[in-house]
């Protein structure tokens, strides 16, 4: 037995990402410093960069020889049968996985999260499912962690800061606790395993909605049921948990920034520092008027994720009542619903937004209501293509049959059975919302031009490209960030609900 074989496809796969993004990681580090120092390196920026190389390239290194390590068996007569040899087994165990694990785990003291990953991999090998969301839990206290100690190098915080770097840090130990014990997770019986169910709820409290899905799965875990839920053919799936872990840090850290950051420095201009270089005061330098860039990035993300997730949820609704409705009654009711719709289609959902904005004023109750009113035709159709042929299906008859009533019908059975594709347009209709924030806002119809809004920020970094670039360059990164990771999420919602790509 070859050691690549003590590795379930699922994990290689996933040891094998984690590598890339820790070299990604690290050569992002090395850029970064050569930015920042040019060629007069400090000795421990220049010890600190190369162990983010050395343990990155260990951990890739090691990854990459030992998947494609040749498979290899001993086998012995037994019963006039080959069979593979159970000493052959013992010493094909490796003794050096677990050690090597441990330091790539601990090498997250440098700041690299994704040598964690493959470290908690190489100790545990055999990895299920809701693991898989407490390990991204895992990563995302930790980024937290990470950017919100930033605060420290600046004159003046938040009054509740240490409060929240407390809470975050209570987080981290518990998250991790229950990450690096399995075995005592898995010895509970009974009720017993409430305790840890329990606590990845609560330890949600932060928006980390990956402690959630965890607690979500060990119950589900625990049932007799063992098909496999949506969260679980997710898990599978390592580009989507990145994007998810990506998304679940922007939530998270506009929730927790009510606690560790200070708005003052995101919207107060401070004409003693306009337009300074990134440093440890300001990591990411600040705009024309003094503000902090980092500062406003972070509380920018609470825009553009309620904007995207409430211009979502109403079409969502809106349009998959009216589709289910569509769908499934009489042709006059179709024909009514869907032509009306037809005209709204017809006009292009950016110009609606704009001219609703354009109207009513420039504010974000009236940007999610002008996303929200154009969005509402594509799900209508994509709710009234599913329902048209579940509505075939015996099941939805044999409910006509036995006398149910319409509306039952369409709200038990028909539209939880035709939610498949709106959930997956949903995801990807986030991204959309995204983008078209941001356009506005960079045009001047979207959010007021004073509020923290990657949009805003973009529109005033465009104005300094040659001077100082970077004004631009960090806003229109983070807009790429999220909607890439939305639609890494949508392909493997995609494939988590395909049962041919199962």
């Amino acid at each position: 037995m070859s050691q690549s074989n003590l590795y379930s496809a699922n994990t290689k796969r996933y040891l094998r990402f984690a590598a890339v993004l820790s070299g990604v990681f690290s050569l992002g580090v090395l850029v970064f410093n050569f930015r920042r120092f040019g060629l007069d390196w400090g000795v421990e920026s220049l010890i600190f960069t190369l162990g983010h190389l050395v343990l990155s390239a260990v951990g890739g290194a090691t990854t990459y020889g030992l998947l494609n390590a040749p498979h290899q068996k001993k086998l012995i007569k037994a019963n006039n049968q080959l069979q593979e040899s159970p000493k052959a087994l013992v010493s094909s165990n490796p003794s050096w996985h677990r050690p090597l694990g441990v330091l790539l785990m601990l090498s997250v003291l440098l700041g690299n999260p994704f040598n964690f990953m493959s470290g908690f991999i190489f100790y545990f090998r055999k990895i299920q499912a809701y693991q898989y969301f407490l390990l991204f839990a895992v990563l995302v206290d930790l980024t937290l962690v990470a950017v919100s100690l930033i605060n420290l190098a600046k004159p003046q915080v938040n009054p509740h800061f240490y409060l929240g770097m407390s809470l975050l840090l209570i987080n981290l130990m518990l998250h991790s606790l229950l990450l690096l014990a399995p075995n005592w997770i898995d010895s509970l019986k009974g009720r017993m395993i409430i305790v840890p169910i329990l606590a990845m709820g609560v330890l949600s409290w932060s928006g980390n909605l990956l402690s959630f899905a965890a607690a979500y799965l060990l119950a589900k875990s625990r049932q007799q049921d063992k098909r496999r839920s949506l969260l679980a053919n997710l898990a599978r799936h390592e580009v989507a948990m990145f994007g998810l872990y990506i998304i679940t840090v922007i939530l998270a850290l506009a929730i927790t920034s009510y606690l560790t950051f200070d708005y003052s420095y995101a919207v107060e201009n401070n004409y003693s520092a306009i337009l300074q270089t990134p440093s440890w005061l300001y990591p990411l330098g600040t705009d024309n008027f003094g503000r902090d860039v980092f500062s406003r990035l972070i509380f920018g993300g609470r825009i553009s994720i309620l904007v995207g997730l409430l211009a979502t949820l109403g079409p969502l609704f809106i349009g998959g009542f009216l589709g289910a409705l569509a769908g499934y009654y009489s042709q006059r009711i179709d024909q009514t619903i869907m032509r009306v719709l037809d005209i709204l289609y017809a006009i292009p959902g950016i110009l609606l937004a704009i001219t609703i904005v354009t109207a009513f004023g420039t504010s974000t109750q009236n940007l999610i209501l002008a996303l929200s009113i154009g969005g509402i035709p594509g799900y209508a159709r994509t709710m009234r293509a599913s329902v048209l042929q579940v509505k075939q299906m015996e099941y939805i008859e044999a409910a006509r049959a036995l006398g149910v009533s319409d509306a039952k019908i369409i709200l038990k059975h028909v539209i939880p059975n035709a939610s498949a594709p709106m959930i997956i347009r949903s995801s990807l209709t986030v991204a959309t919302a995204v983008i078209s924030t941001s356009s506005l806002s960079y045009l001047g119809l979207g959010v007021e031009s004073h509020i923290p809004e990657w949009g805003n920020i973009l529109r005033i970094g465009s104005d300094y490209l040659e001077t100082h670039p970077y004004l631009a360059i960090y806003p229109g990164l983070a807009i790429i960030a999220l909607v890439l990771s939305f639609n890494f999420l949508g392909d493997g919602l995609r494939d988590a609900l395909d049962p041919k790509m199962k």
